[in-house]
């Protein structure tokens, strides 16, 4: 599933405008300091949709023991640009040694044993069906393309993962979740080549037979600190199909990195939770808490505290509504205010991608206070985000997924410095 290695740059095929890297990226280091105390006051006005609370319970992935509280960070300063002339990209991924997976500390390495640079980023663009590699003059070049990609609508090459090889099978896997003719599936290649020259190998299925359609159809792919793969899948328009533990799309699936059932799953079946619409965005906080932003329908887009059997509604409830049978948000805004995608949590602080909504949300868990916008209307719609080099927030804009007003350098990917909020 290699494709051409086309560099994106003067002189080359698809060629595209180049923004170079900030001469120098901020040197904030974020310690893992305890914090008492100390809760985040809101920079701009939060939303105006209500909050409600959901009872933690237990997760698999949690940790027995208590953790630390990281101090709460927050964009400081204006964005720059990374790299630009993206078509509709989707999905970040960096593969740093402390984040492969759950394999903290694990060099990042090709097939051949080559290392690869902490911090190396792979982008995803969601209908070419490439997966890009970032240089470090801040041009791209196409890794692979994509086999048996078949975009439309919202479906296309969608996330991206990454796990260092077991003992025995070196180098670095890539996870890919993408629409087919037929259906979402999941495979993975391994990565090759060196640096600069970065191929994909061959794949090898993971998954499949998650639901797709023109719409609805997820597409985020992470490892928890279990280990184990979680991918969002959306409903695929069969509304009532969400509630059922027998049909995969609208749930948050887990599994194995070959794609088996964990023995300790809910159901029986790849399935850890159910009544999800449209989710996009997953990631873990110390605790080992799994959080999931989701698009509502017409009333409220949520932020979810993901447990494993757990049931969040849809679409016999939008949103908050206090019903036993359920569990309530945790956050949710008008969805004219976000149309959630990608999310990230840096020092226990989540950010979450806005599309719609043409923002960044910014929330802490168990501050007692409510999300806040950053940067409305100022990037247009926003894919994803994810924790960027030395203390940076990176985030794609989206403007040109068919739904956006693109500019003349769209889409791109931005940085932004984070510090310390304060408390």
């Amino acid at each position: 599933m290699s494709g051409p290695y086309t560099h994106r740059g003067p002189g080359g095929s698809r060629t595209r405008s180049l923004a170079a890297l900030p001469a120098a990226l901020p040197a904030l280091l974020l310690p893992a300091l305890l914090l008492a105390g100390c809760t985040a006051p809101a920079p701009t006005p939060p939303s105006t949709g209500a909050t409600a609370s959901a009872e933690p319970r237990p997760t698999a992935s949690a940790p027995a023991s208590a953790q630390p509280v990281l101090v709460p960070v927050q964009p400081s300063g204006a964005p720059s640009v990374v790299t630009s002339r993206l078509d509709a990209p989707w999905s970040i991924l960096r593969l740093t040694a402390a984040g492969v997976g759950a394999r903290a500390g694990s060099a990042v390495t090709t097939a051949d044993g080559m290392a690869v640079p902490d911090g190396t980023t792979l982008i995803s663009e969601r209908d070419s069906a490439d997966v890009l590699e970032l240089l470090a003059d801040g041009s791209t070049r196409v890794v692979g393309t994509v086999a048996g990609v078949a975009p439309g609508g919202e479906g296309g090459l969608l996330g991206l993962a990454a796990l260092a090889a077991e003992a025995g099978s070196p180098g670095t896997w890539v996870y890919a979740y993408f629409t087919s003719d037929s259906d979402n599936r999941i495979v993975r290649m391994q990565l090759q080549g060196a640096p600069g020259a970065l191929a994909l190998g061959a794949a090898e299925p993971v998954t499949g037979g998650i639901p797709r359609a023109s719409n609805h159809d997820g597409g985020r792919i992470a490892f928890g600190p279990d280990g184990m793969l979680y991918a969002t899948a959306g409903d695929a328009g069969n509304r009532e199909g969400a509630q059922s533990t027998d049909y995969l799309g609208g749930k948050i699936l887990r599994m194995s990195p070959t794609g088996a059932v964990p023995a300790d799953n809910p159901f029986g079946n790849l399935v850890w939770s159910l009544g999800h619409r449209n989710p996009q965005g997953i990631g873990w906080d110390s605790r080992g808490r799994l959080w999931a932003a989701e698009f509502g329908q017409d009333t409220w887009d949520e932020l979810n505290l993901v447990t494993p059997g757990s049931n969040y509604g849809w679409p016999v409830v939008e949103g908050a509504a206090g019903d036993p049978r359920f569990v309530d948000p945790v956050q949710q805004w008008p969805t004219d205010e976000a149309s959630p995608s990608g999310l990230a949590v840096v020092n226990d602080t989540v950010f979450i991608a806005a599309l719609r909504g043409e923002r960044l949300w910014r929330w802490v868990p168990d501050s007692g206070q409510p999300a806040t916008p950053w940067f409305v209307g100022e990037f247009g719609r926003i894919r994803d985000v994810a924790a960027g080099p030395d203390g940076t927030l990176w985030f794609l804009s989206n403007n040109t997924d068919g739904r956006g007003d693109p500019g003349i350098d769209d889409d791109r990917l931005w940085q932004v410095a984070l510090a310390p909020a304060p408390g």
